[in-house]
């Protein structure tokens, strides 16, 4: 007779984890990670979750605080100039995905399967845009596209001229498509370079057509690369704020509406209510490609055999003039944003003068604008790379506790399915009240957190929750490379987990925690909607001082300050990729041998 013996439950498996019997042996450095790990936990529940409840609480009540249900959401879809904002953000989100992944795979597909000339040029100029805020490739459409515009009045007058109808729907996808074309391009290149090429030497030998090829081999293969870029194109569009601020004109879309109903009417019941309906595609998308990414499976083997593109005269040259072209115009753009902050006034005198650069005629705050910028983001980047990174290593390499690593991990995974836009306003609910009041409870207790609202720390706060996720998937992966024979020999020697952290760990993942700084600091450099609702008066902000400059009309000083942003963020990548050149190569150089 067999005894199937008592099931334990959940939290009887809890506590025994946390509190192991008395034969199991926890030493400090076990109770030390477990601390560390808990602390990590408590960490994103406070920068991710809790932010979010009084988002949602608020949009169940009117601007004097009292409750009223579904009212707002009723009033939102019942006036017309509101709802139709909704449609708009999915129209523009649509278009914007189909043209920045149709061309982002035609790129992709041209360095990665063709025999193009040029291709590391491409390869970097390609990528130009990813340190181009949205708010300066929108300004350098204006210049272009805009009533005033180069093209639209052919060269003033030297030429015919073309009208795009920048001011709307137009304007917006061209400038979103800019802002999601690199973004498209970073995928998508890695998706088509893991390949196995004795499936077309096989297609080569059985006949079978190129096109048909394409269908059968091809785009099977980068399935998951492609719904990949399909969702990140659609989230980034949908929620975001500076393209649409600028070029937008009378088209509303959900983000400009919440800027609109926080900042011009004073409205944060409706502006909870907007942020939710925008939280909630984005939601959706980010959980269709996680169900999605989890049916994927390896395709290349340890037999695959890489593929080696083949000349081919006639798609080399289509390819060619397809990549020229797209480079060409991201480079227009940004060069016209350029031009347009060292002439005196454009378009009536061309004189190359820096007035434009004397910013203490305008308002935005000036040169301690573009200084507390790089505060910020030096900030950021030395901050969240710590955190980053240490939590990373806490979830991949620690033993036991599996159930908080899994929860852990699917935390530091929330974030990319937050606009930022909802990250600044949740924060602003949560940080400013000096008093939290738990619902249909009748309870208050003090916000231990309230002192940080107004500060530099919050502002750094929220810019590594909003880039949490890239940089920790990237530091798990780098991680997951690294045996852990290293830290089983470590323990076996009894050499403490911190030592070998910091002795193995770190050097042997150098190149991850690098790219995880430059990442923090040039998104954190770029990037407004995270900051819009959250910057006090006494510490202005470079990305936020080009959108006042714009509203008052100041279009070249916020040419100027764009100008500046860029060549600091092309400026600082420069100086990481010389400096960081030997540290690279010391800390790899156990790779040559």
């Amino acid at each position: 007779m067999t005894v199937t013996p008592a099931r334990k439950s959940w939290w009887r498996s809890t506590l025994d984890q946390i509190f192991p019997k008395q034969q199991q042996i926890v030493t400090a450095e076990d109770w030390l990670r477990r601390l560390l790990l808990i602390l990590g936990t408590v960490w994103l529940l406070i920068g991710v979750v809790l932010p979010l409840f009084p988002l949602v609480m608020r949009s169940f009540r009117d601007r004097e605080g009292n409750w009223i249900g579904l009212a707002n959401y009723v009033r939102y879809f019942t006036t017309p100039a509101l709802g139709a904002s909704f449609a708009n953000s999915l129209y523009i989100a649509a278009a914007t995905t189909i043209v920045s992944v149709g061309l982002g795979f035609l790129f992709a597909y041209a360095l990665t399967r063709t025999a193009m000339p040029g291709k590391p040029w491409f390869r970097s100029l390609g990528l130009l845009s990813l340190y181009i805020p949205p708010l300066a490739n929108a300004i350098g459409l204006v210049y272009l596209f805009g009533n005033q515009g180069l093209v639209t009045t052919g060269l003033f007058g030297r030429l015919p001229g073309w009208d795009i109808n920048l001011y709307g729907a137009n304007g917006i996808i061209i400038g979103e498509s800019l802002y999601c074309f690199p973004q498209a391009v970073i995928i998508l290149v890695t998706a088509l370079s893991l390949t196995d090429a004795r499936l077309y030497e096989a297609a080569e030998v059985l006949g079978t057509s190129s096109l048909r090829t394409f269908f059968t081999v091809t785009l099977p293969s980068v399935k998951y690369g492609l719904i990949s870029a399909i969702f990140i194109c659609f989230i980034l569009a949908f929620t975001d704020f500076g393209v649409p601020k600028v070029v937008g004109g009378n088209f509303n879309v959900l983000a400009t509406d919440i800027y609109k109903q926080v900042v011009g009417q004073q409205n944060f019941a409706m502006g909870a209510t907007i942020s939710v309906l925008l939280l909630i595609p984005s939601i959706i998308a980010f959980v269709i490609d996680r169900l999605v990414q989890r049916r994927q499976t390896a395709l290349v083997s340890a037999k695959s055999v890489p593929l080696q593109p083949k000349p081919n005269p006639v798609i080399d040259r289509a390819m060619l003039v397809i990549c020229s072209l797209i480079v060409l115009f991201t480079i227009i753009v940004f060069a016209s944003v350029i031009l347009a902050s060292v002439v005196r006034i454009w378009p009536y005198d061309f004189t190359l003068s820096l007035r434009n650069y004397d910013f203490n005629r305008v308002g935005g705050g000036g040169y301690a604008a573009f200084w507390n910028s790089i505060r910020m983001s030096l900030y950021t980047a030395l901050f969240g790379t710590i955190v980053v990174f240490t939590t990373a290593y806490l979830i991949e390499k620690s033993k036991g506790l599996s159930w908080l690593r899994s929860v852990n991990y699917f935390l530091s995974t929330i974030p990319l399915a937050l606009p930022g836009l909802v990250l600044g306003i949740s924060y602003v609910f949560f940080f400013n009240q000096p008093i939290w009041r738990i619902p249909f409870t009748g309870i208050a207790i003090y916000n231990p957190f309230n002192g940080l609202y107004g500060t530099m720390a919050l502002l750094v706060i929220v810019h590594i929750i909003h880039f949490y996720t890239v940089c920790f998937l990237t530091a798990n992966t780098a991680l997951k490379q690294i045996d852990p024979e290293f830290e089983a020999v470590s323990a076996s020697m009894r050499v403490p987990f911190y030592k070998t952290f910091w002795r193995v760990t770190v050097p042997l993942s150098l190149p991850a925690i690098l790219e995880i700084g430059i990442y923090f600091f040039v998104n954190t450099m770029v990037t407004v909607s995270a900051l819009i609702f959250l910057y006090p008066p006494t510490l202005p902000m470079a990305a936020v001082a080009i959108v006042n400059m714009d509203d008052a009309g100041d279009t070249a000083a916020a040419a100027a300050m764009s100008t500046l942003v860029v060549l600091t963020s092309l400026g600082v990548r420069l100086l990481y990729s010389i400096t960081t050149r030997s540290l690279r190569t010391r800390s790899q150089a156990w790779l040559q041998r």
